[in-house]
């Protein structure tokens, strides 16, 4: 009997190569590539398009931390609703339809409603459908005409590609079924058995070290893009900071599913065979060793750096490397980037304001904008910080401004021609001699539900309309900040908050333009864990981490759980007043904490044990 895999993994051959497109830059090694009339023999035979048919493996990477992930599809017009900012309490739905963000940010997710296009079975069908077109490769790979280094090469990037996609399996179900190099036609019964999570982990990290073995420590010129040694090292740091964390490991001892388990009508606890399908059996404190060495790794390599270099950015007054950052293609920092074409303006056209023909994204919540510390370094409910709640956005970290649009946030004015023709605020406050909408277009509840726009990683040159000012700007998925607070939370959880650990901290910090950058001597491990944890959500904000981050560490409960804000300015005698309203109730239960396989798939067999609570 055909199982579980039938809609995800058992894809014919042909359904591949015709999808063998480019999502990335023109003059590199995903350049389009013509997909008329290939079969099987006429990829693989030829070695620019078995280039091409990798390329199309590379493509899908990061889907799932793109803000565009969740559409809704009314009439056939797709109709964007966010990412996993919007599923999790960074940000608002641009539109409350039947999707995965909206039903996670209410509590209404379920295995019944993943339907196909909401996003809920995305990962399930995305990443088995990569995994099998990998193993195709491997099947194939002998006979591409190519030299053996570059056949090599070409398996290892493939290797890393399959370990990537496991991993963003293992990051929303846990232990997932391995098929390891095997290929399935329609006519084989296939086994759906759902592997452990420890068996998911050691799985990712082996792929991971036997790619890196054979590949450059960087990728560079036409190569950019491409997996390197760097790439394989930092994955490895991340499955293992994720393996490391309070939520996959011993319920007992580390709190992780522990709660779930005890509510569950199926009494979960008592069934150690699914307690290791979503963690470890029992708690090991040399898990988070093995993850602070993973990260020291790549630190050790010398090769990567926070970009600190910059200029004067239009519009903003000041020197700002850690926006600037994100509009370079090449830079120190990216360890694994989506690669996009030379003319992309694709996050301008979700996050920029009406009035610069954006909007169609996600909208940022008061608690993100709250979360930005001051300049000096401190929390604003420091009573030192001097944080003033009548010019809120006043001395604030500088990161606050490059990922958050809030009223009077400058932005460039367009010519007919495209071109920037000078600095004008954004209009987000009301007029209230009656509710008017002075600001127009782009005012709140008219142009944002929450008073805010995205700017995370939006490109100042970049106009969301027509072809001019475009970014050559490229997604990360892997930077070197993220390794640096990887490297700090692992070690300040095994050793304590150590020399080594400030540094790494304190690093990012002095990047983010933080006068003093410094964080208070004598820290205890949980203030020191405190400050890591606000670290992520500022410096790491609107890039697919949030979303698990709170679920890892076991405090989605409490993060998720919550009223949403949003801000109201009112300027109707010139001096602006500043109101916070409500905007949403989100609502987390604790089978949430993973996500549910689509239900399709579990009926299909019984090999696929559904996660807890579904």
């Amino acid at each position: 009997m055909r199982k579980i895999y039938v809609s995800a993994i058992t894809l014919i051959f042909f359904s591949f190569t015709m999808l063998i497109v480019a999502s990335c830059k023109k003059d590199g090694f995903l350049a389009a590539t013509t997909t008329t009339n290939l079969t099987q023999q006429t990829v693989f035979k030829d070695s620019a398009n078995a280039e091409g048919f990798l390329a199309n493996i590379y493509s899908n990477i990061g889907f799932a931390i793109l803000p565009s992930r969740f559409v809704y599809s009314p009439g056939g017009a797709n109709v964007v609703c966010g990412g996993l900012d919007a599923a999790g309490d960074e940000s608002e739905v641009s539109h409350a339809f039947s999707t995965a963000a909206f039903a996670f940010a209410t509590g209404s997710i379920n295995a019944i409603n993943v339907k196909p296009g909401s996003g809920y079975d995305d990962p399930y069908n995305t990443c088995y459908t990569q995994i099998r077109a990998v193993n195709q490769l491997f099947a194939n790979i002998a006979s591409v005409p190519l030299k053996p280094a570059n056949k090599a090469s070409m398996v290892a990037e493939a290797r890393f590609l399959r370990a990537w996609y496991y991993f963003i399996l293992l990051e929303h179900y846990g232990g997932v079924p391995i098929v390891g190099d095997q290929l399935f036609t329609y006519t084989q019964p296939i086994s759906a058995k759902r592997n452990t999570f420890e068996e998911t982990v050691n799985y990712i990290t082996s792929q991971c070290d036997s790619a890196g073995a054979s590949l450059p420590t960087t990728q560079s010129g036409l190569n950019y893009g491409r997996a390197s040694k760097g790439a394989c090292l930092a994955l490895k740091a991340r499955v293992l900071l994720y393996a490391a964390s309070p939520l996959f490991n011993n319920p007992t001892l580390q709190g992780g599913f522990g709660p779930f388990f005890n509510k569950t009508p199926q009494n979960l606890a008592s069934s150690p065979s699914i307690q290791a399908l979503v963690g470890y059996p029992s708690y090991d404190p040399n898990r988070w060793k093995l993850a602070e060495d993973a990260a020291q790794a790549v630190i050790g390599l010398g090769t990567y750096s926070l970009f600190t270099d910059s200029t004067n950015i239009g519009g903003y007054g000041e020197v700002g490397a850690f926006q600037e950052l994100f509009t370079k293609r090449v830079n120190s920092e990216y360890i694994f980037q989506l690669m996009q074409g030379n003319s992309n303006a694709y996050l301008e056209g979700l996050f920029q304001p009406p009035s610069r023909t954006g909007a169609n994204g996600a909208y940022p919540y008061q608690g993100m904008v709250d979360a930005f510390p001051m300049k000096n370094g401190l929390p604003i409910d420091d009573p030192l910080s001097g944080y003033d709640a009548t010019n809120p956005y006043a001395n604030r970290d500088p990161r606050l401004k490059y990922s958050i649009t809030y009223d009077q946030s400058l932005m460039g004015n367009r010519t007919p021609n495209g071109q920037i023709a000078g600095y004008s605020p954004v209009n987000i406050y009301l007029n209230n001699s009656g509710g008017a909408l002075s600001g127009g277009t782009d005012a709140v509840y008219q142009g944002t539900l929450t008073g805010y726009y995205n700017n995370k990683m939006l490109d100042p040159n970049a106009i969301s309309e027509g072809f001019f000012n475009t970014s050559q700007r490229c997604l990360p998925l892997i930077r070197y900040a993220e390794i640096l607070l990887d490297y700090a939370e692992a070690a300040n959880e095994f050793e304590g908050p150590t020399s080594l650990v400030y540094q790494a901290v304190e690093a990012v910090r002095q990047r983010a333009g933080l006068s003093p950058y410094q964080l208070p001597t004598g820290l205890s491990t949980d203030q020191m864990r405190t400050y890591i944890q606000n670290e992520r959500r500022v410096e790491l904000a609107y890039e697919g981490h949030r979303f698990f981050d709170v679920r890892r560490w076991v405090i989605a409960d409490q993060a998720e759980n919550f009223v949403a804000k949003g801000m109201e300015v009112d300027r109707t005698n010139g001096v602006p007043t500043y109101k916070i309203f409500d905007v949403r109730s989100h609502v987390f239960t604790t089978k949430m904490y993973l996500w549910p396989f689509p239900q399709t798939e579990i009926g299909k067999g019984a090999g696929l044990i559904q996660n807890p609570g579904y």
